[in-house]
């Protein structure tokens, strides 16, 4: 099984169990992304069935690693690596692994738009504000409401980091970080906040982990690098997570990557 197929599904959260027990803890505190919330969670809860309870704050990846950094918790989760800056403020060392990789879905709640396929200038048009209604994108009619992250987020990172390997246009007026100035949308805490917008405004689109594509919300077809309209899902998240090239520090990222069946906005996700 590729390192990618197995980053999606197992993750390698048994190391914080290993850790527990070797220093005979019983409790472990972290905090972090919310893109992983949704599988820390789980896997979290069978941990807690061998003795060893994680507390996980779904707060976002800057978040996370400003309390790692302060030392008052036990781990920070991110989706960003931990930066050399960052690190060498931390005293009693850091050790950082991609612990589960994953697909950031451009979602969307509009009940008339079936089957919405959008290339990369498409995409980034959307979150500059160029594009303002479902008529612009052939797919149902009225006004198109943009949501984005409003917290300092490792999510917004990996999404405005393919948005810039996407458009020149994008690159030059907004950029890549956990937080950017946004030309126009309104604002989420937290995937679960971007989520909560979108499912209660119709005619709404934005960006999520895939594990929040539900109900009323459905997740856009995105053209690739090969020129291929590609679903966020384990398959295409695969295949993008398998052209990363990981660092010394356990560290890499393709913000777009190649591939006939890779989803282009795909991320690992880093304690």
């Amino acid at each position: 099984m590729t390192f990618a197929k197995k980053a999606l599904i197992l993750g390698t959260l048994a190391a914080l169990g290993t850790g527990a027990t070797a220093s005979a803890q019983n409790t472990l505190n972290g905090a972090g992304a919310t893109f992983p919330a949704p599988f820390y969670q789980r896997a979290f809860a069978d941990l807690a069935s061998k003795g060893v309870q994680v507390n996980y704050q779904s707060v976002g990846s800057g978040a996370g690693v400003r309390q790692f950094v302060a030392g008052t918790v036990d781990f920070g989760a991110t989706d960003e690596p931990i930066k050399a800056s960052e690190a060498a403020k931390v005293k009693r060392g850091v050790v950082q692994f991609p612990a589960v990789g994953g697909t950031i879905a451009v979602a969307f709640n509009k009940a008339d738009c079936k089957g919405l396929k959008l290339s990369q200038k498409q995409v980034a048009d959307i979150f500059l504000g160029s594009i303002t209604s479902w008529d612009q994108l052939k797919c149902g009619k009225g006004k198109l409401t943009v949501a984005h992250r409003s917290d300092g987020s490792g999510t917004t990172f990996a999404f405005t980091s393919s948005l810039s390997a996407f458009s020149p246009a994008w690159k030059g007026k907004v950029g890549a970080g956990k937080s950017v100035n946004w030309p126009v949308g309104v604002g989420g805490k937290g995937n679960e906040g971007v989520s909560g917008i979108l499912q209660n405004t119709p005619g709404s689109i934005g960006y999520i982990n895939q594990a929040f594509v539900r109900g009323n919300i459905k997740a856009a077809a995105i053209q690739n690098k090969d020129g291929n309209f590609v679903l966020p899902n384990l398959k295409s998240g695969a295949a993008a997570l398998n052209n990363i090239v990981l660092d010394g520090n356990l560290a890499g990222e393709d913000f777009n990557p190649a591939g006939a069946g890779s989803y282009p906005i795909s991320t690992l996700t880093w304690i």
